[in-house]
């Protein structure tokens, strides 16, 4: 082993020792997913405050502080709008683990076909990027399934359900109803400001959201 890597050049042992670790970062992360250990590709956050979890977007907001520095604000788009290009989560860990294995890797391959170190450099970049823009994409298109199976409870407001458990009057503690969210039937706590408790199997309409609970009345 120690001869081989003695007749390696300087560059090729470089590609080699980002090739080797990205791969078996790849290689652990994949075992982790696959076991339900993954983090599903969230974006690097330096600081509670940085804002850094994915596309870029920055902006400067020219207005002086308290001490007359200009303010500087960082708004990096965290991936939640899955249909936005700008919007893709790209500096993951996984995107910047396969940026670095297919990059070394390339590397390699143009050196061992005796091509220019310049050369291998700018296609292992360019292959590099491309892997990370595949990467960003799988992580938006998982992100858009996990959205499309979660309940908008605002979208709500104004709709019309049956009650499944008895609401007690005046807020006085809180029932269930079914309701119809999307394309699903589902079942959802809701409490009621009227002055009547409303019974099981009663049509009743939401009126208010007040977090994950619906504020319902008598639908007559």
């Amino acid at each position: 082993m120690a001869e081989w890597w003695n007749t390696l050049e300087l560059a090729q042992q470089i590609f080699y020792c980002i090739a080797v670790p990205s791969t078996l970062i790849i290689i652990i992360q994949a075992i982790l997913i696959m076991i339900g250990m993954g983090s599903g590709g969230e974006g690097i956050n330096f600081s509670d405050t940085s804002g850094l979890d994915g596309g870029l977007d920055v902006g400067f907001d020219g207005g002086a502080g308290a001490h007359g520095a200009a303010d500087l604000d960082f708004d990096i788009s965290d991936g939640s709008n899955p249909a936005d290009f700008g919007a893709m989560q790209i500096f993951t860990m996984q995107g910047i683990m396969a940026f670095l294995c297919v990059f070394s890797w390339s590397g390699i391959v143009c050196l061992s076909l005796k091509l220019h170190i310049a050369l291998a450099v700018i296609i292992g970049l360019v292959l590099g990027f491309l892997a990370m823009l595949g990467v960003a994409k799988i992580i938006q298109l998982t992100a858009r399934l996990a959205q499309n199976g979660n309940i908008d409870v605002k979208k709500l407001l104004g709709e019309k359900g049956s009650v499944y458990i008895p609401i007690p009057s005046a807020g006085g503690g809180q029932g269930k109803v079914t309701i119809i969210a999307g394309e699903r039937f589902v079942e959802m706590s809701a409490v009621t400001d009227q002055d009547i408790t409303i019974p099981t199997g009663a049509p009743v309409r939401v009126t208010d959201i007040r977090g994950d609970v619906l504020v319902v009345e008598k639908d007559t």
